[in-house]
């Protein structure tokens, strides 16, 4: 029997938690199958809009909008940095790296339907019933949204 490649992609962001899942993801989805893909998937937050009256910002604009567009590259160079201080331990694992910019929630949902991915793994950030309904849960959202079934990560509190 042909064994079939599997598409992981893994939610990657600064937090403990993403690089937890996907420490986990890999410890525990590696198989003797080395046509399987992890894809990484990050979301870059989107750049803040300013109003075309704020005469500052006009004058501004250009440098802000380099300084801003600098650290976006900056922070996604150290995810996936991060991402690979952990992927590296292991051998013969593929890995692709995929960016989108906009709202982690969306972002995300798209990139998972466009990679086709077989599952999505992502960490949890353990936020309670008060937090997670002002601030909403991007995992919440895309076990909801993906057609694909969604593994959240918790990440042990030691």
């Amino acid at each position: 029997m042909e064994k079939k490649e599997r598409r992981i992609a893994v939610a990657v962001d600064e937090s403990e938690e993403s690089m937890y899942a996907l420490s986990w993801c890999l410890r525990n989805f590696i198989t003797q199958n080395k046509e399987d893909t992890f894809i990484l998937l990050y979301a870059k937050p989107p750049f803040p809009a300013f109003s075309s009256l704020d005469g500052t910002a006009y004058l501004f604009s250009n440098k802000v909008a380099a300084a801003m567009e600098k650290y976006s590259r900056d922070l996604v160079d150290s995810v996936m940095e991060r991402a690979k201080v952990i992927y590296q331990e292991f051998d013969n694992v593929k890995i692709e790296k995929k960016v989108g910019c906009g709202y982690a929630k969306d972002v995300i949902c798209e990139m998972v339907e466009n990679v086709g991915a077989d599952i999505l793994v992502m960490g949890s950030h353990g936020y309670g019933f008060i937090m997670r309904a002002l601030l909403g849960s991007v995992s919440d959202h895309c076990a909801k949204k993906v057609k694909c079934p969604v593994l959240v990560i918790k990440r042990p509190k030691n």
